[in-house]
């Protein structure tokens, strides 16, 4: 009997052994996957100063707020977004850092140029849409025009003398200066592309260059009311709140001049989804604050306050399908 009570006993013993070490590592694995477990990094691909980096700094201010973690924003300007968007390719899967994208990055790049370096699709991890942007059609205070039809026609009678700016080569900006060429009548402005909105508003408000075609957001809102610049129409169906005074390019007489672009988030391909669904989660807290919503409305955006990771994935897949033809008879020319 004592033997078998010694064998007994050494098994419960194993057991308990046993017991405490999956205890611990379970445990361990608990605390390895804390979600955040370190500042998250928030890629713009954008030059500061643009819609981009605007609303990514006031939603890296909110998402600190929500996660208890510090969200940083790194600057990496170049290529109309394809080099921030390369940047978040080539992170690591775990959530600690995002791309805030948009049209161009995910649409416009990608249907432009097929040896980008990346897919908008496979390469990412959707996240969500935060908010849909209008373009716009502005001057400096010289030009001797105040209304679209006054810039078309200024255009047609100096064909080659007029230059227009845009955030870059195959950005929604530059997308919306050649719709207007297009609807125009042909017209023959010369594109100048900058690396960023910043950069290019700047030169329109120093003088450098006549005509400047902004996605909307505080800056050229700020500079119209000022007197800065001229602000001859926002190419949206409705007129903005925020500037009630510009009208839209359908009662400028182009209603067919109509771009939005969207700025929306993404991870990297293969982030985990129980990271990909915290990160919804605390979007979400996000975008439903009040004033969270006026910020953005005050911008110039509309906010999205429904999406979801899949709504994301497939409203960019209808957008390569939506410009795909356009962009494709643009660069036939």
């Amino acid at each position: 009997m004592s033997s078998i009570w010694r064998l007994e006993s050494l098994n419960l013993k194993r057991s308990i052994l046993i017991f405490i070490f999956m205890y611990g590592a379970v445990c361990q694995s608990a605390a390895q996957t804390k979600f955040p477990d370190r500042p998250i990094r928030l890629v713009v691909p954008f030059a500061p100063g643009g819609v981009n980096d605007i609303i990514g700094r006031r939603w890296a201010q909110e998402m600190t707020r929500v996660l208890g973690q510090a969200i940083v924003i790194d600057n990496r300007a170049g290529a109309s977004g394809a080099i921030g968007a390369m940047e978040v390719v080539r992170a690591k899967p775990d959530g600690h850092t995002l791309l805030i994208a948009n049209t161009t990055t995910h649409v416009l790049n990608p249907l432009g140029n097929k040896n980008l370096g990346y897919d908008p699709i496979k390469d990412f991890t959707p996240l969500g849409i935060i908010t849909m942007v209008p373009t716009g059609v502005a001057v400096h205070p010289s030009m001797p025009v105040k209304a679209l039809k006054e810039l078309v026609n200024f255009a047609k009678k100096n064909p080659g003398q007029l230059s227009y700016g845009s955030a870059g080569t195959g950005s929604i900006t530059h997308l919306t200066g050649e719709l207007l060429k297009k609807l125009g009548g042909d017209l023959k402005m010369v594109h100048i592309p900058y690396k960023g909105a910043g950069p290019g508003l700047s030169d329109l408000v120093a003088g450098h260059i006549p005509v400047y075609m902004p996605t909307i957001s505080p800056a050229p809102l700020q500079y119209h009311k000022a007197g800065r610049i001229r602000m001859l129409v926002i190419c949206a169906e409705e007129r903005l709140h925020a500037v009630p005074d510009v009208p839209t390019s359908g009662q400028a007489g182009m209603p067919e001049l109509v771009v939005q672009a969207f700025n929306a988030l993404f991870l990297p391909a293969n982030t985990p989804r129980a990271v990909v669904d915290a990160l919804s989660q605390a979007n979400a807290k996000i975008m439903a604050l009040s004033q969270m919503q006026e910020f953005l409305r005050q911008a110039g955006a509309e906010p999205v306050v429904s999406t979801s990771p899949e709504r994301t994935a497939q409203f960019v897949q209808k957008e390569l399908r939506r410009w795909g033809p356009i962009v494709s008879e643009m660069a036939m020319e």
